[in-house]
């Protein structure tokens, strides 16, 4: 029996399909547990093929590479520590979402996972089949549970394994960050901490880095068996810690130097978005990011967040003016760049605009101005934007705010078009928030500068558009506190009219912008896919039908 075992926690961030990329990052983890005198190394949920694989996971050739990857570690393990890694299998006609034990050559164990999410941004149901209650896994003297992610959140697995007389748990997650997750993760463990009368150790290892529109945290971490937290990883980063557990009388203790602080917050918000954008910047190849300036805190803000992910050098800024453009927002923009330490260029967009204007004329003949022409002038801009991405290769950063997606307060094929949305699910009072946060803020925050980014003018001018005289959101719009309230209650938590209401708010306005949030779901299905920070974003989350007549007042 086994008294002492040393344990490499590898909390790396994988490349959804790249099966060759993510074994070279196990082998190198491998031979660092080597090298450090490990027994074991464990990685995360499914990470040979990356998570979530989503349908690629279908095609037999990714879990033929995920197999193969697999045999190549079953190698390493002979003159090695084991190893404990999550990867697609195939069992007869069956798929599942796996974690095999692999040592000394041999591949000792499979266990599949019982449980499968389906329900927000999970649809594993759609590509796997759920494993039997699996069994504990007898290794080296110690009584192993191994189960899978979403396998701990419900009572089945654990209570089994328990049953089973489990010592140790380590389980391996894919489990995507949310601004909650910290506070549900603690309430749903510490469940099973209360219920093992503090008999039994849990190791928790999860993935790192941003995958589409989900970005994972990491911040994995153990407890002992007197439910004591002794080990825990930084958040939005790869990292590697080697804890020392040794057995006792009591049950199982640890020694580890990993001690990183819980980030929550605004902190937290920044982190992830800025994850999650270097991830897919960097995952899809680009070299870099180009987005319009406008002077406003939208861009301003996203200019922030590329700077803080990818670097000065990796971010273009593009102011284009019209004849509605301010003195103001040119000299905010141009400040913006200078403090940021970007490219900045002005390209003037009158003469698109004002061509635009004529080929129009004719079929526009007695027809008053009104948002046609509003809509051309940020159409023209996003030509321009799509023009140099073309021409030079960076990806478009689009810079709407999440308040304006849900009301449609945005321009199909003009601001709205881009590759990526590091705002998307960020409401715009929000946005204030997290601009006087990162000025305010006295570390560095990523690649970016520390201090002061973004002019203080940005942050307290009214909001505009800038596509008529004296133009300002609020013209269109209410304050964004009273909007982004009735929004928050309408989409987060789907509330009806006659709630809000009945809470005070003005009927009128709340009937109006659920109408507006409905309407403009054909615009968000275009829309490009950004960052999930809240509890349920645009896109994987919330799933509306674009036709859709229901109101919730009726």
């Amino acid at each position: 029996m086994t008294d002492r075992i040393s344990i490499l926690t590898a909390q790396l961030n994988p490349v959804v399909g790249d099966v060759s990329g993510n074994l070279a990052k196990a082998r190198a983890a491998i031979a660092d547990g080597r090298i450090r005198g490990a027994d074991l190394v464990v990685f995360p949920e499914m990470f040979l093929l990356g998570y979530p694989p989503e349908d690629l996971v279908l095609k037999p050739a990714a879990v033929e590479a995920c197999k193969r990857a697999l045999d190549t570690l079953v190698e390493e393990t002979k003159s090695g520590p084991a190893v404990l890694v999550g990867l697609p299998w195939r069992q007869g006609r069956k798929l599942h979402n796996a974690v095999a034990l692999i040592d000394d050559g041999h591949l000792v164990a499979l266990r599949f996972k019982h449980e499968l999410p389906n329900y927000a941004v999970f649809d594993e149901m759609r590509v796997f089949q759920p494993g039997p209650v699996p069994e504990i896994v007898k290794w080296r003297g110690i009584r192993l549970g191994l189960p899978i992610c979403e396998d701990i959140w419900r009572e089945t697995v654990p209570q089994a394994l328990i049953d089973q007389g489990a010592e140790m748990m380590i389980v391996i997650n894919g489990s995507p960050w949310r601004r909650t997750i910290e506070r549900e993760r603690k309430t749903a463990f510490s469940v099973w901490f209360d219920r093992w009368q503090g008999r039994k150790a849990m190791i928790f290892v999860n993935q790192v880095g941003g995958q589409d529109e989900l970005v994972f945290d990491g911040a994995g971490f153990a407890r002992d068996s007197a439910g004591e937290t002794v080990q825990r990883l930084a958040a939005f980063e790869e990292a590697m810690d080697l804890a020392v557990w040794q057995r006792t009388e009591t049950g199982w203790s640890c020694d580890s130097e990993a001690r990183a602080p819980v980030v929550s917050g605004l902190e937290a918000d920044w982190k992830a978005m800025v994850l999650a954008l270097r991830d897919y910047v960097d995952k899809a190849g680009f070299p870099g990011v180009v987005l319009g300036m406008s002077g406003g805190i939208d861009s301003a803000i996203s200019a922030a967040i590329a700077v803080d992910a990818l670097g000065p050098e990796r971010v273009w800024a593009v102011m284009m003016p019209s004849k509605y453009t301010s003195q103001e927002s040119l000299e905010d923009a141009r400040e913006c760049a200078q403090m940021l330490g970007i490219r900045y260029d002005i390209i003037d967009v009158e003469p698109a605009i004002e061509a635009f204007g004529s080929t129009l004329a004719e079929v526009f003949a007695g027809k008053d101005p009104d948002t046609t022409e509003e809509n051309i002038q940020s159409r023209a801009r996003g030509v321009v934007l799509m023009a140099l991405s073309n021409k030079f290769g960076p990806m478009v950063l689009s810079t709407g705010n999440k308040s304006e997606m849900a009301v449609g307060y945005a321009t199909l094929y003009g601001d709205m078009n881009g590759g990526y949305n590091a705002l998307k699910d960020v409401y715009k009072t929000e946005v204030f928030e997290l601009a006087w946060w990162r000025n305010a803020h006295p570390r560095a925050t990523g690649l970016g500068p520390v201090g002061q980014v973004i002019p203080e003018r940005i942050i307290t001018k009214p909001p505009s558009a800038e596509l008529r005289e004296d133009q300002t959101d609020q013209d269109s719009l209410p304050p964004y506190d009273v909007l982004d309230a009735i929004l928050f209650a309408l989409v987060e938590e789907e509330r009806s009219v006659r709630d809000l209401v009945a809470e005070g708010q003005d009927e009128a306005t709340v009937r109006r912008i659920e109408n507006l949030l409905y309407r403009a779901e054909y615009k968000r299905r275009q829309a490009p896919p950004g960052v999930k920070i809240g509890s349920k974003n645009f896109g994987r989350d919330r799933r509306y039908p674009i036709t859709n007549r229901f109101k919730s007042g009726d």
